[in-house]
């Protein structure tokens, strides 16, 4: 595909006028009135868009909504298989990047990948900046304040890899060409605009903990929601189905912020248990488990509306009464698939209290393996007892030197629970575990609010490395009440174990979900445990390896996981990437369908792709980095 001599000589002449007057050329968009946060008022109107056409008449269009005429004439000149990559004849050059930056304040910022100061080949070395992003890689604070970094270095191509050896390439690899610092509507519309006019691959970031990568693309323009941290509390908030306390959300707060005000304004949200995951962005988009999730459901059970720019250039609101399609989607149906979401507006709940506990044990002198197992088929057996409390357990079965095996939750959390009341639902279990001969600390603590209890329960995160896989599973509450099944499960999810894997679970339940229903994997309902499965290979191996090691993982030890769920499923936010009949498994075949639909008609471009989102399989990543649309 090319682009067409007219469309070249307009671009030049443009270009001519840009460079000739840039101070004329101001930040487009217009202030609206309405009921939005303050980065959602600043948006691309009629009148702002006269201006681009003052600008220049004849190449505004590429920056044009697609719901215009303009629009629609530019995007069928750039359609094409293969998605435009650097050193390609079509891809924008300097100039009209400028012009994009020009138009947008100055919000472009072009990659520099966050290891570049410790290499010598970016001409970027700085011996202490490197030694500053060295010491803090593992901080995941470090990588929400870049534009582009991302927490796991697996999925950008580890070409770039923080250390004191300056002898080495640093290259883009994974990471986008160039990131729209969006401080606004305005700004997302015109790069959403840009990019689908140019056929450009579009990455949304937020914070970067997307555990596969989505928030990283070769050759993309990416668009940065961090500046979106506006909140806004409802006393009473009034739909056909809900009346009651609400939040409007930035997509560019965290949970720590998110749960602050909360705090402030004495109510509960429903949040994620990382500190510094975003909240209002892919969380929400993928369902979002909560350690609220057995008491009051999903993260995005309690969605009532949404902002969002979409693959059209339009800033639209979708609810229970206008774009409903699209407001289903978006609850459950995946991030970086359907738009550009700049807020959530979400029910909240009463200020409640919350007890927390931790606690560990280990294989050793007085605990043999058989025993160690006993005691952690203890807790798993009485799983759905705990769940029909609304209590969560984030829990680990973990390899140590030689043949240390270690259990540990860290930690329990029991909403609405006093200290009193954790203990006697817990008692059973702790007895077992002394009948056993375990011996085992319990640190413990009771507090007046979910915040208090959040804030000292659940640590900050670190950075995933460049040396594992994850993949997971949601193992029915069926699984665990009835004998033979919960026989089988336990053998399966200890045969992960004794291969040599890392096990991460979640004693949680998604809940019966809301009404009407919403696109969240129908697996979370019946759900009484999430289990995710890590294998680990050597820091720096080769590319055969991993993809040797990730086979092993997928085909291997994850069969017998599936193989006790029959038609189950697995939460896409912290899926294998690689997971077999992934439409079925995150999302529920007859759910995908709907999906599908939706995806086709609200983005017929393809602008918008996750790794193993809906639609996904409309493209192949050719050479790893290129996206090429397969034909049907």
């Amino acid at each position: 595909m090319q682009m067409t001599p007219s469309i070249l000589g307009s671009l030049l002449a443009l270009l001519a006028s840009v460079h000739a007057a840039p101070s004329k050329v101001k930040e487009v968009g217009e202030h609206v009135q309405g009921d939005y946060l303050k980065e959602e008022t600043f948006q691309l109107t009629d009148i702002s868009l006269s201006a681009l056409d003052e600008i220049d008449p004849s190449h505004a269009s590429l920056f044009y909504p697609d719901s215009t005429l303009k629009g629609r004439s530019t995007t069928h000149h750039v359609l094409g298989k293969c998605k435009t990559f650097p050193g390609d004849r079509n891809w924008p050059s300097s100039s009209v990047w400028k012009l994009l930056d020009l138009i947008t304040g100055g919000a472009l910022i072009k990659t520099a990948p966050i290891a570049a100061p410790c290499y010598r080949n970016l001409g970027s070395y700085d011996k202490v900046e490197c030694s500053r992003v060295v010491d803090q890689w593992s901080n995941s604070s470090l990588h929400i304040a870049d534009p582009s970094s991302v927490m796991w270095p697996l999925y950008q191509g580890r070409t770039c890899q923080p250390g004191e050896k300056t002898d080495g390439r640093c290259t883009l690899g994974g990471y986008p060409s160039y990131v729209v610092d969006a401080r606004n509507v305005a700004h997302l519309q015109l790069a959403v605009n840009f990019a689908r006019s140019m056929n450009l691959r579009l990455v949304i970031k937020n914070t970067g903990h997307d555990f596969n990568g989505r928030s990283a693309g070769a050759g993309a323009l990416s668009v940065r929601m961090q500046r979106f941290k506006s909140i806004q509390f409802s006393k009473s908030y009034k739909t056909k189905l809900y009346s009651g306390p609400a939040l409007k959300v930035g997509a560019g707060v965290i949970g720590s912020e998110l749960y602050e005000a909360a705090e402030r304004y004495g109510i509960t949200a429903v949040g994620g248990e990382g500190m510094s995951v975003g909240y209002a962005g892919g969380f929400l988009a993928g369902g979002g488990h909560s350690p609220m999730s057995p008491l009051y459901g999903m993260g995005a059970d309690q969605v009532l509306s949404i902002e969002v720019v979409t693959a059209d250039g339009r800033f639209v609101t979708a609810n229970e009464h206008q774009n409903t399609d699209l407001f289903w989607a978006l609850c459950g149906g995946g991030g970086s698939t359907f738009g550009v979401v700049t807020s959530y507006t979400v029910k909240v709940f009463p200020k409640i209290k919350a007890a927390i506990m931790s606690s560990s044990f280990t294989t050793s002198n007085t605990v043999s393996y058989d025993t160690f197992w006993r005691a952690v088929r203890a807790y798993w057996e009485l799983i759905p007892t705990f769940n029909a409390a609304g209590n969560y357990e984030y829990w680990a079965v973990t390899h140590g030197e030689g043949d240390l095996l270690a259990f540990s939750f860290f930690p329990w959390f029991a909403p609405n629970h006093t200290l009193a009341e954790l203990k006697t639902l817990v008692a059973p279990l702790f007895q077992t575990w002394k009948d056993l001969g375990i011996e085992f600390n319990v640190t413990e603590s009771e507090h007046s609010s979910y915040y208090g209890a959040w804030a000292a329960g659940f640590p900050r995160e670190v950075v995933g490395g460049a040396k594992t896989k994850t993949a997971g599973r949601l193992f029915p509450t069926e699984n665990f009440k009835d004998a033979a099944k919960f026989n089988k499960t336990f053998d399966a999810l200890k045969s992960l174990s004794d291969k040599g894997g890392q096990i991460i679970g979640f004693g949680i339940t998604g809940g019966p979900g809301p009404y009407p229903d919403n696109a969240v994997n129908p697996a979370w309902r019946g759900a009484a445990m999430w289990a995710i499965s890590v294998i680990d290979y050597p820091e720096g191996s080769s590319w055969d390896l991993v993809a040797e090691k990730s086979k092993t993982l997928t085909n291997d030890w994850m069969k017998p996981w599936r193989e006790v769920t029959p038609g189950g499923g697995a939460y896409a936010s912290e899926a294998d990437v690689t997971e077999p009949n992934f439409q079925q498994s995150f999302y529920g075949t007859d759910k995908y369908k709907r999906l599908l639909s939706i995806k086709e008609k609200v983005d017929p471009y393809g602008l918008f792709y996750a790794l193993q989102g809906v639609g996904s399989e409309r493209w192949l990543l050719w050479n790893v980095l290129r996206m090429m649309r397969i034909e049907r």
